[in-house]
């Protein structure tokens, strides 16, 4: 989640059109079902309706099924399918969010338990922003669970090339002939699905929406380079056929996706490379949202969904510059300390940056040893997590390097959380496209966000506990809060003394913090205030020491998912903001573990949510 939109880039997609057939019968089930739940208490029938909306979205969403591990037993017919990208899925889409705004309005808050009013405020304000979304042909009604919006179907980030092959490698679970099967089912509909995105595009175009030439240039490369290799060496290919040779599972696998690949798959991105291509040949620069069809209000709804806040574009503007200059004092201070006293604190970081010995070797033992140091961080913030956390959480965690094939447009790094029924650990991916992209002193903090006790253990909780949570807990992504703990989480590892005798890497934790400030001045600069691309390269190197080459990948992330980076410094924000509301609340009685299983708890909330979460945390305290 750099770090993440990853993980929830790559959710929205599967994620973001639903099966039309299903829809069609939820007013009727909804008829029936609620008139078998008038006789039950408030918060069991609260409960049954928060089940029926996990379900529903579980039969339109398979891939969602997949990634919980929950496409077995009466759902593994889910397993052979990926969403239906189609006009007809979108609309589904929208029937759904509008059929459970529908249905939380016949709820009486006033008689649920403080923690079922929380999951209320938080399943209505997601239902509610989907709803709002439906204003905007690019929108996208999913985007009020899954934390954010992607305006264009195809980017170099978005789309079932950058997607499908990838989940289908790490998520789709091989242990028998139906399982295999089922992969090939889903191979043929990824052909369906490109063709679907294709029309997408070429809808879009028609109304003169599509990305800017920049983007569209990085996306039809990545595309292309994706045809010219060879179907029997692709992943769709060689993950299938080596699992079912290392399982014996006995089929001629490896001819029939290839078969698939070079038949459908090939055939079908080739007409979206050309769709694409037809689309985009006028496109322009114009890095920012603003110059799409009533832009100014998308961005508004996309700052909205990203931050979970009502801050306007200038005020979040105003914030990051703040917190640029006071991260950035706080850096100089240390610097000078290490003798690092000539140019503007970004110089002396850019400068830094440079410097060879502060890297692991380009090359694939250096990778090795830069993962191995990553299991080494993560190894040593597990012994102090009695300390930050009383939950005892046992996260599992695989630390892997980005698929190759999709690393020239992949975030830096993500992660992907763990299947529920503990068939699969959180994935922590971390791009090494280059090593350079990664100073030493960058990767604990990146770790810290990304691992433990950012958002590994955070998923833990939904993961480990699954059994006393409401499913759709963990079908929720708030963007603000889950990258807002993650951001914490690197404060936490600071605070506990991990850096303490490493100067460095405390300048790299301080740099993290302020990127993620950065990233609010850029935001907002890109699509706001009509910031060029160039502009707002300029600006992230110049202020955060970071590298071009890296911080042009970071804008054109930011120009294909509006207001998402706003989030993490936002998320960050409030949270320390409710900590010291706590702190004062409870004087001597607060145990900052506590407060922080607090939060993990709640499974993650909206920002306007989050105060009822502290009040509930301050009240529990002082009645003991």
């Amino acid at each position: 989640m750099n770090d993440t939109p990853l993980t929830f880039s790559r959710r929205d997609l599967l994620l973001s059109a639903l099966s039309a057939a299903a829809v069609v019968t939820l007013p009727r089930l909804a008829l029936a079902q609620d008139k078998a739940k008038e006789t039950l208490p408030a918060d069991a029938r609260f409960s049954t309706l928060l089940a029926d909306f996990a379900e529903e979205i579980l039969r339109l969403s398979p891939t969602s099924a997949t990634s919980l591990g929950l496409d077995s037993g009466a759902r593994v017919a889910l397993k052979s399918r990926l969403p239906d990208a189609s006009p007809a899925g979108q609309a589904a889409w929208a029937g759904q969010v509008k059929s459970m705004l529908a249905r939380m309005t016949t709820v009486d808050r006033a008689k649920l338990s403080p923690d079922a009013q929380i999951r209320y405020d938080s399943v209505r304000y997601a239902a509610n922003e989907g709803v709002d979304g439906l204003r905007f042909s690019f929108g996208g009604a999913a985007s009020g669970f899954y934390g954010g919006t992607q305006p264009f179907p195809v980017t170099q980030q978005d789309g079932a090339v950058t997607a499908v092959p990838e989940f289908l490698d790490s998520q789709h679970k091989i242990v028998n002939v139906a399982d295999a099967e089922a992969y090939l089912e889903r191979v043929t509909a990824m052909a369906r699905m490109l063709d679907q995105e294709s029309a997408h595009i070429a809808e879009q175009a028609a109304k003169g929406i599509m990305p800017p030439d920049f983007i569209a240039h990085t996306a039809l490369s990545q595309l292309r380079n994706y045809r010219k290799t060879s179907a029997a060496t692709q992943k769709l290919v060689t993950s299938l056929a080596g699992r079912a040779r290392k399982l014996g599972i006995a089929g001629d696998w490896e001819a029939r996706a290839t078969k698939l690949v070079n038949t459908l798959v090939y055939p079908a991105l080739d007409r979206q490379i050309d769709t694409l291509a037809k689309a985009t040949a006028k496109a322009t620069d114009v890095a920012g949202v603003h110059r799409l069809p009533d832009g100014a209000a998308y961005y508004e709804w996309a700052l909205k969904l990203g931050t979970t806040t009502t801050r306007s574009a200038a005020e979040i503007h105003a914030i990051g510059l703040e917190q640029n200059k006071m991260l950035q004092a706080r850096i100089d201070t240390i610097l000078k300390a290490q003798g690092i006293t000539q140019g503007t604190v970004g110089e002396r970081l850019l400068a830094l940056s440079k410097d060879p010995k502060r890297f692991y070797a380009d090359n694939d033992q250096g990778r090795e040893q830069l993962i191995a140091y990553c299991n080494e961080r993560v190894a040593t913030v597990r012994a102090l997590m009695p300390k930050i956390s009383h939950l005892g959480l046992k996260a599992p965690l695989v630390i892997k390097r980005v698929p190759p094939d999709i690393e020239a447009g992949a975030p830096l790094g993500y992660m992907n959380f763990a299947a529920l029924d503990g068939s699969r650990p959180a994935i922590y991916y971390i791009n090494l496209k280059s090593t350079t992209l990664w100073p030493k002193s960058e990767i604990a903090t990146l770790t810290a966000h990304e691992g433990i006790p950012g958002h590994t253990w955070q998923g833990a909780y939904l993961a480990e506990h699954h059994a006393d949570l409401p499913l759709i807990t963990s079908m929720m992504g708030f963007n603000a809060f889950i990258e807002g703990w993650a951001l914490y989480a690197e404060q936490l590892v600071d605070e506990f003394g991990v850096y303490a005798d490493d100067p460095f890497s405390q300048i790299g934790y301080l740099q993290a913090q302020q990127f993620r400030a950065c990233r609010l001045v850029v935001d907002t600069g890109l699509h706001a205030m009509k910031w060029t691309r160039q502009q707002a390269i300029r600006f992230m190197v110049e202020n955060s020491g970071r590298g071009a080459t890296a911080m042009t990948s970071e804008v054109d992330r930011y120009c294909v998912s509006p207001g998402q980076a706003c989030g993490y410094k936002m998320g960050h924000n409030e949270i320390l903001r409710q900590r010291e509301r706590a702190k004062v609340a409870l004087g001597g009685r607060f145990d900052l573990a506590g407060f922080n299983d607090a939060l993990v708890k709640s499974g993650g909330v909206p920002l306007t949510v989050l105060p009822t979460v502290v009040d509930r945390y301050i009240a529990e305290v002082k009645t003991i």
